[in-house]
């Protein structure tokens, strides 16, 4: 769904849209995607340790320095950030929010905890969705520029888009968010109903299994309002869309880390190095 102000549309570089499945007795626990939608020519590299002097891996947004999703193999730990809505941040002093996953990658939920309860810090940053998942837990922390709270998911296989947790429901008074955004709505069953192993040992079709092709858009055009693979051309001449997907499973037996450059496509999955 393209924002009403595509200028700032992702501008430091997010996932905009997360699928999170978390099933602490499982031998893979959390799996874990991440859409990025972007304007097509802004610069950046595929995940690798891109930080001197740190064990964390993640895609780098050339332009701001940080990244939209980061992991940190050692522990194994996985954040990343989404654009929110709300109040944008004054410009004077204002942080790119690509440095909010590292952040949290290397310091876990305790970071989400600290920043909530800072509201001079979190004014510098425009509004976000931040989520920190290890292996039996999943921090989300929501800030709206003026507003935040910071919270876990039960376990389940949740949606979180712009307008933040959107599927499933938690509660009567948050049923009309998931049917408020369509992607949520029509994607969110559909993963949780085929929630794969991610077994490290796989290939990506094997580890994944229904899941890629449902990253790939489960089939609905890039300009169907449910799609999670968007493309839009604007007037302008700029192109927004998504420009690549992420995959992680955090297991007991290790992490995998796969990665897509061309969402949409039926091939071209790799698994990045996390050794």
């Amino acid at each position: 769904m393209l924002p009403t102000r595509p200028a700032r549309v992702c501008d430091d570089g997010f996932v905009c849209t997360v699928v999170v499945s978390l099933e602490p007795g499982e031998q893979v626990p959390l799996l874990l995607l991440g859409i990025r939608d972007e304007f097509t020519g802004r610069p950046w590299r595929p995940p690798a340790r891109h930080w001197p002097r740190s064990p964390l891996i993640g895609g780098l947004d050339e332009q701001a320095g940080g990244t939209w999703l980061a992991v940190h193999p050692g522990i194994p730990r996985v954040s990343c950030v989404l654009n929110g809505r709300g109040t944008p941040a004054g410009a004077a002093g204002r942080r790119s929010r690509g440095e909010l996953p590292l952040r949290a990658a290397a310091g876990g939920p305790e970071v989400l905890e600290r920043l909530a309860a800072d509201p001079g810090a979190l004014a510098r940053y425009d509004p976000f969705h931040l989520v920190c998942a290890g292996l039996s837990s999943v921090s989300v922390l929501s800030w709206d520029g003026g507003d935040a709270a910071v919270g876990e998911l039960a376990p389940d296989t949740h949606v979180l888009t712009n307008a933040g947790h959107a599927y499933p429901a938690a509660n009567e008074a948050e049923g009309p968010k998931a049917a408020e955004d369509p992607k949520a709505a029509y994607f969110g069953p559909r993963f949780a109903a085929h929630r794969p192993g991610g077994d490290p040992g796989k290939l990506p079709a094997d580890a994944w299994g229904d899941w890629l092709p449902l990253a790939a858009g489960g089939g609905l055009a890039p300009d169907d309002p449910r799609t999670i693979v968007a493309r839009r051309e604007l007037p302008d001449g700029r192109v927004w869309g998504s420009t690549s997907a992420t995959l992680i499973a955090l297991g007991r037996a290790g992490l995998r880390y796969d990665f897509q450059p061309e969402p949409g496509a039926a091939g071209g999955w790799y698994q990045v190095p996390a050794g």
